[in-house]
């Protein structure tokens, strides 16, 4: 049987073909078989003519032959067309085409006996000996009708039938697909694990590119780099000096030991013995716990504290990113605020005093209790952006930030109050007065709120009241207006650079000799930063009402910081020493400097993040829409100058080595010379046993600490043998590498008869016990 059909999808009658695949009804059938298409070809007619549904395993009445060309036979759709010279048809989504160039035409014969599959996989043809053609599909496991007819392929029919029909409607067995080796494999199905795998891979490639992942490395790496030498030799040496250094090496060291071990006996420290509440003498770094567990002896103890100095100029550089990123500054104005916070040149002259470094909670705290609460600076309150984690979190921080020391964590802790009193008078006027609203700020962030706040407060008296205690059991603790006067800065102290900055530390020298104290006045946060402040006033990202409440902020913090010296503090400084509960502990006001930093930096950040705006809506208007080299430079320019002023030239010493016998000599020992320099070694070198020991230092000298300094100026003789004893001391060590000059260099070889106790060299330490 043939079917005669013209190149173009029409029938011997040229009519065009049906794209619904149905059959004309025109078409006739002879006896023969054959079949003459005059309407349009449709997959689903039998050879017999009849329009009916046709089954899908079967095929039609009659045989396909190939003319010129090759003839392949694929399931589709029921759609039949023809291309030159070509016929073919396609297993896939139901549908059969014929397209040009897939049949080769021949000299009579077939160049392929197989049948292609589509998108579904390979099909198998076969043919039975009533001349009925079966396409299979391998994939898909399906089968379809063939088209019956006869097809024109080229200029003369071929003499072969396809998929083994011969031209008497005999069949034959099928030939085996010579390309079945080379069909495409279906798509592997991934294991659970392969899944998981390679989400993992995934979430763990957007992490590493996120902006955060790449602030914390870039805080880290900065902070390697501007505090250098401290890693050179962790171990060996502390930044400045190694006197308040080892005192707070110390507190790490005994806070974590003691937690892990007797968790009640926290305040009642191995140092000032007999004292209670020795803990509470100073600023306590509780909050660094955590690190104190890990390690013990004197070395590790100092390569404790290089690690938290970094970490938290780390931490300052990020949290300060975070805040201004947050109020809605750009990102290389964030970055000229985070530098600026951390590496300001007045804080080279305190890295000795790691609790005044470790300010970076402050403005992260910040940073997210403004995220929880959907407000920025640039974009005001957008509640559709409140999340109550944030609030947690926030509150978290901040009361980790409080754990570190009052020092500076008290004016931040009266922030916070200032900034819930005014939350809440907001809250009463959104909520009754102006423009009512149900719920102002939700249930959910104002139970967040009441539970956060409530949480920090309560560490807050915790921490308190071994403090208020030690306050009331040694007045000579408390402070005085006298006290403040010492330390309170003169306006040049503003402009005037430390010594360890390595900019400005030598052209300052002159000034400096100018201040009454210079460690705790020279208060120069950089004059970069005041430049780009000043810039941040007139060009901005900030609304000008902003701009206005930051110079206010600015000029607030900085007559605060000048203490009695502004018009004697009568209307600034002595109301807070004299009225607000705990204020008058703190007896450097120039500390305060660090909101002044921080409030410029925000300025410095709007001016910075409007430029870099402008830069980018040049580069938008260039044709090729990319700013020039010289553009993208100019936008890093602040950040250099901001880090060029942050380089130090903080001198690094080697922490005097622990004496042999402070590993073994059990306490109560009393180390000999002891004052407030050679004790705050002592305390480190007590870190192998923790045994007791009497030295100590501190921010004040307990009143028996100075009658054993006093009574032992004669030892070794009766009278302060026979105090030693009444206290409690057992042993007491005399270290010959520092009585130069002292009672001590005559009296150290003095015979010991009579007095009843023993003499003993250890190294370079004599040993006494009583």
């Amino acid at each position: 049987m043939t079917t005669e059909q013209s190149a173009t999808g029409s029938s011997r009658g040229d009519a065009p073909a049906d794209p619904t695949g149905k059959t004309d009804p025109a078409g006739k059938t002879d006896p023969a078989g054959k079949t003459e298409l005059t309407g349009k070809a449709d997959a689903t007619d039998t050879g017999n003519g009849k329009a009916e549904k046709a089954d899908p395993t079967k095929t039609g009445d009659g045989k396909a032959k190939l003319g010129n060309g090759q003839a392949e036979t694929k399931l589709g759709n029921g759609k039949a067309e023809v291309g030159n010279d070509q016929a073919e048809a396609k297993l896939g989504n139901d549908q059969a085409e014929a397209k040009n160039g897939k049949a080769e035409a021949g000299a009579g014969g077939a160049d392929k006996d197989d049948a292609e599959a589509g998108a579904a996989g390979r099909t198998e043809t076969t043919s039975d000996a009533t001349g009925r053609t079966e396409t299979k599909a391998g994939a898909a496991g399906t089968t379809g009708t063939g088209t019956e007819g006869t097809t024109k392929a080229g200029e003369k029919a071929g003499d072969k039938g396809a998929d083994g029909a011969d031209e008497d409607g005999g069949g034959k067995e099928a030939k085996p697909d010579r390309w079945k080796a080379f069909a495409s494999a279906p798509e592997p199905v991934p294991s659970w694990l392969g899944r998981v795998v390679r989400a993992g891979t995934r979430a763990t490639g957007r992490l590493l590119v996120h902006e955060w992942t790449l602030a914390s490395l870039a805080s880290l790496a900065l902070a390697v780099l501007l505090t250098w030498p401290t890693l050179r030799y962790p171990r060996h040496t502390l930044p400045q000096d190694y006197w308040d250094p080892s005192l707070q090496a110390w507190q790490m060291a005994w806070s974590g030991h003691i937690l892990l071990t007797n968790p009640a006996q926290l305040w009642q420290s191995n140092t000032f013995f007999p004292e209670p509440w020795s803990f509470a003498f100073s600023d306590t770094l509780l909050g660094y716990a955590p690190a104190g567990m890990i390690g013990t002896g004197p070395e590790a103890a100092v390569l404790r504290y290089n690690i938290m100095f970094v970490l938290a100029h780390a931490l300052a550089t990020l949290g300060a990113y975070a805040l201004a990123r947050q109020l809605g500054a750009g990102r290389i104005g964030s970055a000229v605020a985070g530098v600026s916070f951390a590496y300001a040149p007045w804080l080279l002259a305190q890295a000795g005093h790691l609790h005044v470094i470790s300010n970076g909670g402050i403005p992260l705290a910040l940073a997210m209790l403004a995220r929880g609460h959907g407000w920025s600076l640039r974009h005001g309150y957008r509640p559709e952006r409140r999340h109550d984690g944030w609030v947690y979190t926030g509150w978290l921080v901040a009361a980790w930030q409080l754990s570190l020391g009052f020092g500076i964590g008290l004016p931040f802790a009266y922030f916070l109050a200032g900034t819930v009193l005014v939350a809440a008078v907001t809250w009463f006027l959104r909520r009754w007065v102006v423009r009512p609203v149900k719920r102002p700020f939700g249930r959910r962030l104002l139970i967040a709120d009441l539970v956060g706040g409530l949480l920090f407060a309560g560490v807050g008296v915790l921490l308190a009241i071994p403090f208020f205690t030690v306050a009331e059991a040694h007045p000579n603790a408390k402070r005085s207006i006298g006290d403040i006067d010492i330390f309170s800065p003169p306006a040049s102290g503003f402009f005037t650079a430390p010594a360890e900055s390595r900019v400005w530390g030598g052209l300052h020298e002159g000034a400096r000799a100018l201040l009454p104290w210079h460690p705790e006045m020279t208060l120069l946060p950089g004059f970069v930063l005041y430049a780009l402040a000043a810039g941040g006033l007139f060009f901005s990202v900030w609304k000008l009402r902003h701009r206005l409440l930051l110079l206010a902020g600015v000029v607030v913090t900085m007559v605060l910081a000048m203490g009695t010296r502004f018009f004697d503090g009568t209307f600034t400084y002595v109301p807070l020493f004299e009225y607000v509960p705990g204020w008058n502990g703190l007896r450097t006001p120039g500390r305060l400097m660090l909101w002044t930093t921080l409030l410029l930096g925000l300025l410095a950040a709007g001016a910075v993040s409007a430029f870099a705006a402008r830069v980018r809506d040049i580069s938008a208007e260039r044709i090729p829409s990319w700013p020039s080299p010289w553009l993208r430079l100019a936008t890093l320019l602040p950040l250099v100058l901001v880090i060029g002023e942050g380089l130090n030239s903080t001198p690094h010493p080697i922490v005097p080595p622990q004496p042999a016998a402070m590993r073994t000599v059990e306490g109560p020992l009393l180390v000999l010379p002891s004052n407030q320099s050679l004790d705050q070694p002592v305390m480190l070198w007590s870190t192998s046993r923790f045994q007791d020991v009497v030295n100590g230092g501190s921010g004040f000298t307990p009143s028996q600490l100075d009658d054993v300094r006093r009574v032992t100026l004669a030892f070794p003789d009766q009278a302060s043998v026979d105090y030693l004893r009444v206290l409690g001391v057992r042993n007491v060590l005399l270290m010959r590498d520092h009585i130069a000059g002292t009672p001590w260099e005559i009296t150290v070889d003095a015979p010991v008869d009579g007095l009843g106790i023993t003499r003993e060299e250890i190294g370079n330490t004599v040993l006494y016990r009583l």
